[in-house]
This record gives C-alpha cells, structure tokens and sequence, in this order.
C-alpha cells in the first residue's frame, strides 16, 4: 500500500477531536491510507449455494473413481483446454475462459450455519451448533465493506441481498447500519422493494414528510435482533431517508427496465431475474450483492444444494433433483458472465460462486425413505471466480481421486475472502473492536489466491 502522504493541519486536528471518542491517531492516519487505495468502482456478486453443492456433480467430477464415488453425470470439455465440467452446463462450458475454477477450498465444520458464517465472515464461531441455528458473532464481508466505504456518492446502497438475507449472518458490533438492504424475489409480477415504493410520494410532496418517511423505517427495523448492538440506527435511518431521495436509486432497483429479450435470456424465475438484478445493482455502485440460492422455482422437483438422503422429506435419487436444477443455474450464470463481460464490466465486477462446503465422496441411501444422496463434506468443494480483473480459464488446486480432499494448492475460505477484499480494495487486517472492546482483525488469517493474481 502507498502512504497517502503527510497530513495536513486541518486534517490533524479533526483527528485529535475523533481520537476522544475513541479512535487513536494511528487507527485514523491508517484508515486515511487505505481510504487512499479504496477501489470505490469495484464490485462483488457473490452467489451463494445454500446447502453445499457437489463438487462431483458440478465443477470436479471424477469419471474415473470407483462406482460408489463417480459422478452422477458425465464430464465434458469445455473451450479452455483440459478443463471439464458437468455435462449440465454446457453454456458454461463455452464461457470457461471468462472464469476460473478453485477446486481446493477447504474446511473443518459440516454445519450449514456454521459452514456459512466460516465461508461469509472468515472466522469460525466459538461453539458450533448441530442444529444449524448459530448467528455469527461476527459481520460477514458485505457489512464490512458497506462499513469501510460509507456512504456511496449515488447514494446507492453498499450492500444488498436478494431474494433473503443470509439467516445465519448479522452486522453484530458494527451496527445495524450496516445491515444489507434486502429486497424480495425480483421474478415476481409484482416486484418492488418496499423501501423504494415511497419515493414518488416523497418527491411529490418535496421531501417535507419526515415524520412518515421514519415511521416507515421503524417499521422495517421492527425486526431487528434485540441482541444486537442498537449502535447505528440513527445511521441507518439517514441513509435510507438519502437513498430514499434519489430516483436514480430506485431505477437502479427497477428490473422492468431491462429488454424483455434479455430477462427471457437469464430466466424466468428466481435465479435468473436474481442473477440479472445484481448485474444492475453492481453496474450502479452497490459494492457487494449476496444471492442466497435456494431453488429457481417454488416446488418439491427441485429443493435445494443439500442433496444428502431424507432432504426435506424427498424420495429418490439426488441426480433427479440435480438434473433438474442444474440447467437453471447454467442458464442464469452463463448469461450474467456474459452479460458482465460484453459491457465491459469484467474488471469492475467479481462474480463469486460457493456454498458452505462440498459433499461426500460416497454416496449413501439413507431414511427416511431409502433415498440416495450424499452428505456434508467441508473437506474439499470448489469456487467459480469470474471478472475481478483476475486471471480466467484457469484450474486452481487439486483434488485426490475421489474429490475427497486437496492434493495440490490448498486454500481456505479465508483465502477466498481475501481475493474479494484485494478486489474492493479493503485491507482485511484492519480490525474492529467487538462488544467487549476487543480488536478483532478483518480476517485472522488468509492470502488472495495467488494462482488468480
């Protein structure tokens, strides 16, 4: 990093007056650096799998490995050479040298909630949780960016999540202002944020009721976790009155205005209309837009990536569910790569697929209804990184013969995380103090993928 240069007087003084609420001049003389360095254009999607997909049926099939273990599917090439893929994904396959493959991440916990919060905030939490209902204790990276960036210039929001928020992450000690903006299921008819629907009333009236406007938002935080830190509020309720102000914010939001050509192409449903938000959203300013990606479509022909035996209560065999799934998602990320890089986007925006972790090497049939799947495996699972201004078409890391665990280039979510952060420009070693005051690093530990650099 580039020293920002001396300070000068005015601005040293501020920071004597800052330092008596508790920021030392060092804390803020950094801070000044990095803002300095701060990649305020650049932008992440980050589409995350819920329920852990498998890395066998996926990205790193095995046609080769012994019956129990193989791939449901068959392997085809794609047009980076020696790169194959699942035969489900065939418009990926001609796309492969627009991204990269990272099939080497790995872990120790086989938790969904616990998983999630280890890949989405870098740290794992201090008791672990079987019934996959633990909160982090700590903010996952889209809080920390909309934290270290502030307000946007547009005034767009820093971080936004479609179609839900991520159940198992909270803004915790840097308060609720930094809780992501969350808007519903833009596939639907009669999609609008609720936030952004008064923004008519407002500019009509001028912007002179204010008393409605906040009425509106105390509402929305009525749902707030009263465990956490109320620090912020005050915070929030500004930067949505802002936001609020802006029409260029609600056209952001407004995915009617797409061609009805090029959401046909994304796809009708949740995934692909999600998929082409974000690509409005990022193109705008937000810095960081989670999709949690459950199913593209309401029903029990698809559930959701957690395909081990008995899931929600489906018979059969996980390949059925799979198949049927799976050309959604190729449909939906192809078209937002290529979308991303025939406007030019490629070095702005990060495109990031992951979930919490991979699956078993061995498949199982299991109760309650003799279905086949396979069960939670953090040991190895595999990341599609596209854009960013990386290397593309590349095959990061290795796995043993049957995608049980990395034999070559090994990295963690903590790795991953840093790739994301060098992107937006924050340095994950700065640190936070928690609620005990505490300093708690960005991230403990970790390095940006060097095979991506």
């Amino acid at each position: 990093m580039r020293c920002a240069g001396p300070v000068n007087r005015r601005e040293f003084l501020r920071v004597g007056g800052l330092a008596l609420g508790g920021a030392s001049l060092a804390d803020i003389t950094v801070g000044r650096a990095a803002a300095g360095t701060t990649k305020l254009d650049t932008s992440v999607i980050l589409c995350y799998l819920h329920g852990g997909p498998s890395q066998l049926e996926t990205y790193d099939l095995k046609p080769h490995a012994p019956v129990e273990t193989r791939s449901m599917f068959h392997a085809i090439p794609t047009v980076v050479p020696g790169m194959e893929i699942c035969e489900h994904f065939p418009l990926q396959a001609k796309l492969a040298d627009k991204f990269s493959l990272v099939r080497s991440l790995n872990h120790d916990v086989a938790i969904h909630s616990d998983g999630g919060i280890i890949v989405c905030t870098g740290k794992r939490p201090s008791q672990l949780d079987p019934t996959s209902q633990s909160k982090s204790e700590h903010p996952d990276f889209g809080s920390i960016v909309s934290r270290v960036r502030g307000l946007h210039p547009s005034r767009m929001p820093q971080f936004v999540s479609t179609p839900s928020q991520f159940y198992f992450t909270r803004p915790t000690y840097l308060g609720v202002a930094q809780k992501p903006f969350v808007v519903g299921d833009p596939n639907n008819k009669n999609f609008a944020p609720p936030e952004l629907k008064v923004a008519p009333q407002l500019q009509e009236r001028g912007l002179d009721d204010r008393k409605a406007l906040l009425e509106q938002f105390d509402r929305f935080r009525a749902d707030l976790d009263l465990q956490q830190s109320l620090e912020g509020t005050d915070e929030f309720r500004r930067q949505a009155f802002e936001m609020l102000a802006k029409p260029e914010v609600a056209a952001a939001f407004d995915i009617k205005q797409e061609p009805d050509k090029l959401r046909d192409q994304y796809g009708r449903n949740m995934w692909g209309q999600s998929f082409l938000l974000a690509r409005r959203l990022a193109e705008a300013g937000t810095a960081v837009v989670s999709l949690m990606m459950n199913s593209p479509k309401r029903g029990p022909e698809f559930t959701n990536w957690d395909d081990h035996p008995g899931n929600a209560g489906r018979p059969g065999h996980f390949a059925k569910y799979m198949r049927t799934r799976l050309p959604y998602f190729d449909q939906a990320l192809s078209r937002l790569i290529e979308d991303i890089w025939d406007r030019g986007l490629n070095k702005r925006i990060m495109v990031v697929v992951v979930g919490e972790f991979g699956r078993t090497p061995r498949i199982r049939t299991g109760p309650p209804n003799n279905s086949i799947g396979r069960d939670h495996w953090p040991n190895a699972y595999t990341a599609l990184i596209s854009g960013g201004n990386l290397q593309m078409g590349r095959v990061i890391g290795k796995t043993d013969t049957k995608a049980a665990y990395p034999v070559e280039s090994p990295h963690s979510p903590q790795d991953l995380l840093a790739t994301i952060y060098r992107h937006l420009g924050v340095d994950y070693h700065r640190q936070f103090v928690d609620f005990a005051g505490r300093p708690i690093s960005i991230l403990p530990h970790g390095e940006p993928i060097a095979g991506l650099m």
